[in-house]
């Protein structure tokens, strides 16, 4: 009894030490056969040749005559979550769709693949559009047809013009040789893909701007319920999805959702394709893993901070919608959901943003106040006004020609338009401000204070 005792306490001991080990592994650097892109630079062949070459379309039939169950489990088990931005677990968002059963006899369902990449610091769909565009297509497929989708279509940035062209011609490649269309790869399903493109309008990455959009309507989001799963494109059922979260999953049906799983944190599963930009030595869009130490991934794939890691002032990690991190988080700072969440920030879509110290961090947050200004379709007042008082505060913040109590007029404002409009681009403009005023109040304070002693040793040199 005493021996067996001894043995459930190593067993359990054992299982401890595991769990330790796990939890303090160390992720990144990830193995080439690991890679889901891999043409991310435009190395190989784009077109359908290359693509097969590649593992592209292979035995693309098999999966989808796996049936709409197994298809949306496996993206279950794989953990992957949406790269767009909001981070939802992509399983569970495509079970909503409605099966036949549940929709009125002959109702269509769509599927609608977010492409209008707009956000600054943002570009790695557009990598994947131009140079591997049958992974999209490929994926399009396969997930349309665990939706029970007739066609898809690929909402494109407007100024994405080689990226549209490119796109285009894998879509007339896939229906010559079959892949997709009437009996798409042999299925007996039938599947569309059309290419639309936008006006470059940055509302129209909200899904239901974007589904208005594609109806000939002006870009505005909708309000919900009703959901677009339930009433979307022509008051259809309809599916909206990022680009690289429908073109990672072929590769992941093949591999098994447990691979992918098997990468990055609990709950951040799978690879990421990351976009370093700002004062690095080597800007670059890289697939690495999730979990990645950020500082990890700016030494080994953006060539370390121009004027070294000491000169780095901060971050903003996730496209510039999310608020900044400071250095002194950075050191340690996780690139994935949970980990830029516990530093108040978010991972968004993964576009890394570096200023070093030289830059002016104030008037960095203020352009991009004025983005925001600009980019909305001001159908919400909160967002509207707001947008414009919060440039306007910033642009005196940025030379100084301020009052100390506008710091928390700014901060007051912020909090007025963020979870008070239809979508998130409220939430998108008052979140850099935020970070701004968290990590950098003392600055602004000084800058008022430099420009209050301008003032005055003008006025007295003025007597004098």
């Amino acid at each position: 009894m005493m021996q067996a005792t001894r043995g459930v306490r190593t067993a359990s001991s054992g299982l401890k030490a595991f769990a330790r080990a796990m939890s303090t592994r160390t992720h990144g650097n990830l193995a080439d056969a690991d890679r889901i892109f891999t043409n991310l630079y435009g190395e190989h062949d784009v077109g359908v040749k290359g693509a097969i070459k590649r593992g592209d379309w292979y035995r693309t039939k098999d999966l989808v005559l796996k049936g709409r169950d197994w298809i949306i489990d496996e993206i279950k088990t794989s953990g992957l979550r949406g790269r767009g931005g909001a981070g939802f677990p992509s399983g569970l968002k495509y079970s909503f769709m409605p099966t036949p059963d549940r929709k009125a006899p002959g109702q269509p369902s769509y599927l609608v693949i977010n492409a209008d990449e707009s956000e600054p610091g943002t570009c790695k769909d557009r990598e994947i559009m131009r140079h591997d565009p049958h992974k999209l297509i490929e994926g399009c497929l396969i997930v349309g047809s665990a939706m029970y989708a007739k066609a898809a279509y690929i909402y494109i940035r407007g100024e994405f013009v080689q990226e549209a062209n490119a796109l285009e011609q894998a879509v007339q490649e896939a229906y010559k040789e079959g892949l997709i269309g009437k009996n798409a790869s042999g299925t007996g399903y039938d599947f569309d893909v059309y290419v639309h493109r936008g006006a470059g309008a940055y509302i129209c990455g909200e899904e239901t701007a974007l589904i208005e959009s594609i109806e000939g309507k002006q870009g505005k989001p909708r309000l919900k319920p009703p959901f677009p799963a339930q009433v979307g494109l022509f008051g259809c059922p309809t599916t909206v999805t990022n680009v690289e979260t429908v073109a990672v999953c072929p590769t992941i049906l093949r591999r098994g959702g447990e691979w992918f799983a098997g990468l990055g944190r609990k709950n951040n599963a799978g690879t990421k394709l990351f976009m370093i930009s700002g004062n690095v030595n080597n800007p670059c869009v890289v697939e690495e893993e999730m979990s990645i130490p950020l500082r990890e991934l700016i030494d080994r794939h953006g060539g370390g901070v121009i004027g070294g890691w000491d000169n780095l002032q901060c971050v903003i990690p996730g496209g510039v919608s999310v608020p900044l991190i400071p250095k002194h988080q950075c050191d340690d700072a996780i690139m994935d959901f949970d980990g830029m969440k516990d530093l108040h920030s978010g991972l968004g879509t993964a576009g890394v943003t570096v200023f070093d110290k030289n830059q002016d961090v104030i008037a960095g947050i203020a352009r991009i106040s004025h983005f925001f200004k600009h980019e909305s379709c001001g159908q919400c007042t909160p967002c509207r006004e707001g947008c414009a008082w919060m440039w306007n505060l910033m642009t005196r913040f940025t030379s100084g020609n301020a009052e100390l109590r506008e710091i928390d007029m700014l901060d007051e404002i912020s909090r007025q338009i963020e979870g008070h409009t239809i979508c998130a681009l409220g939430d998108a403009a008052a979140w850099p401000v935020q970070g701004l005023i968290r990590h950098y109040r003392p600055e602004m304070e000084a800058r008022i204070a430099q420009h209050k002693a301008a003032l005055q040793e003008q006025e007295q040199t003025a007597q004098a």
